[in-house]
């Protein structure tokens, strides 16, 4: 249920009214959001208040839904914004950097499906991806586990898609590298 079609329906839906959808929405985007906000704020209480003052503008603004063209970039567009503006209340003038910026990877294989990789492996995969430097490992994470596009990475972060794509490939790079060096020494 992350396809763009999918989102669009759920913001149709509480557009309507429909807490249910509201949840739906909630569930899965609140954990994604979280790991993105962390990683500007380091703070564990300010980054739940943060994302739920996301969806409490979702839905004190539900009437308005309909219109926003990508409701998931949208998410995370709202969160960025709320964390610089609640940073900036704080009297923290480095928000721009974004190789300050320390996002916790999800589990590449928190999926069922994808579990037949050992868990020896998976600490591995997750253990290279925690290597990268802090903006590659951010612009990754946006892109390979929170499924944002090149161009939407860009917009978000206020950086060229060749960045993105530059970042992509040192990350794809490093941890194929770190994942092959495991297999030759084991």
């Amino acid at each position: 249920m992350d396809s763009l079609d999918d989102i669009a329906l759920l913001g149709e839906r509480i557009a309507n009214d429909d807490q249910l959808a509201y949840r739906q929405l909630f569930i899965q985007f609140y954990n994604r959001l979280s790991r993105f906000v962390m990683g500007f704020t380091k703070n564990k209480e300010l980054t739940d208040e943060i994302v739920s003052d996301v969806f409490i503008n979702i839905w004190r603004r539900r009437k308005n839904v309909e219109e926003i063209k990508n409701l998931k970039l949208y998410l995370y567009v709202s969160a960025k914004n709320i964390t610089f503006n609640y940073l900036k209340k704080l009297h923290r003038e480095n928000l721009a950097d974004l190789d300050s910026v320390e996002i916790e990877p999800e589990d590449p294989f928190s999926d069922p499906g994808a579990a037949m990789i050992t868990r020896e492996m998976n600490l591995k995969l997750k253990a290279a991806i925690n290597d990268l430097p802090p903006r590659c490992k951010l612009i990754f994470t946006l892109v390979k586990e929170d499924g944002l596009s090149y161009k939407q990475t860009a917009q978000l972060l206020s950086i060229s898609e060749s960045t993105v794509d530059n970042q992509i490939s040192i990350a794809l790079k490093k941890i194929s590298g770190a994942i092959r060096y495991t297999f030759r020494h084991n």
